[in-house]
């Protein structure tokens, strides 16, 4: 899932792309991608893009007053195209699901791979309108996002870091692969309750949590659209990389599987050396 900083480096390529100019067709494949209906998707046709946001892992494409949000979920992407095929793209079994085009030929598609079909889009005139959007945390990459901030949201927190790190409701933009990753740079078990931390544990998280998106975001800055997922791949230090070696200690890198997902920790880094047991309630073996 591409999380805060993928989605940060492709809000300044289509900046560099999409500014100035005129969207002049909206193209869906899929029906299930479209989450709004008033106004039409095709009232983003015909407008000027004036600037590109990013809403946590939502990114706003705003265009006169109206704004086309999309949300890339698990298996979503964005692809761009210097020259877009001729002619209109028939509806399928492939992964495309809609095409943006420019009055230049170029444009976009996303795409979406799998049979869940999360990837949304929305036509809104207020991003607010969109209820994934409305219920987002604070961004911790904000300039205001500091660390009394970061240890008011995580006081009376009864929540493993892992799961309350991931909430997007708490802060926006973090999902399961940078919260494994700042779980490592902080040295903490991804099972430890977040309420349990103490005010030099907070200071550390914080400080891991703002490194490693800000190093990340900094890794993917000019890096073209469809290179951005092997770009992640390559900075992750444990996330994905169960069974290899810590870069930080050697130790070998375990994983903790669940029905929809897994993570990835050092041992010695983070759990004392434990293993942390491979079920859904893991808890420290004894």
């Amino acid at each position: 899932m591409p999380e805060l900083p993928e989605v940060e480096a492709l809000k300044d390529f289509l900046t560099d792309h999409l500014v100035g100019r005129e969207v002049v067709r909206v193209l869906p494949v899929a029906i299930s991608v479209l989450k709004t209906y008033d106004p039409p998707l095709s009232a983003f046709e015909g407008r000027e893009v004036t600037a590109v946001h990013r809403h946590g892992k939502f990114l706003d494409l705003e265009a006169d007053g109206l704004h086309f949000v999309t949300h890339l979920a698990r298996a979503g992407w964005l692809h761009w195209k210097d020259r877009l095929p001729d002619g209109p793209p028939r509806p399928g079994k492939g992964p495309l699901a809609l095409r943006v085009a420019l009055e230049t030929g170029e444009g976009f598609d996303l795409t979406e791979a799998g049979t869940q079909k999360r990837l949304a889009v929305y036509v809104v005139r207020d991003p607010a309108e969109i209820p994934g959007v409305a219920r987002l945390g604070p961004d911790p990459l904000a300039d205001d996002f500091d660390e009394a901030r970061f240890a008011a949201l995580l006081e009376g927190e009864r929540r493993q870091l892992k799961g309350a790190l991931r909430d997007q409701s708490l802060i926006a933009g973090v999902g399961n692969a940078y919260s494994d990753e700042i779980l490592h740079a902080a040295r903490m078990s991804p099972f430890k309750l977040a309420s349990a931390l103490t005010p030099e544990e907070t200071r550390r998280l914080y400080e891991a949590l703002r490194s490693t998106l800000t190093e990340a975001v900094e890794r993917s800055r000019g890096v073209a659209a469809g290179r951005l997922k092997a770009e992640k791949k390559t900075g992750l230090r444990v996330h994905g990389r169960a069974g290899e070696p810590c870069p930080v200690c050697g130790d070998i890198i375990r994983e903790v599987s669940f029905s929809d997902s897994s993570l990835q920790y050092c041992p010695t880094c983070q759990t004392g050396g434990k293993p942390l047991a491979d079920r859904r309630m893991s808890r420290l073996l004894k």
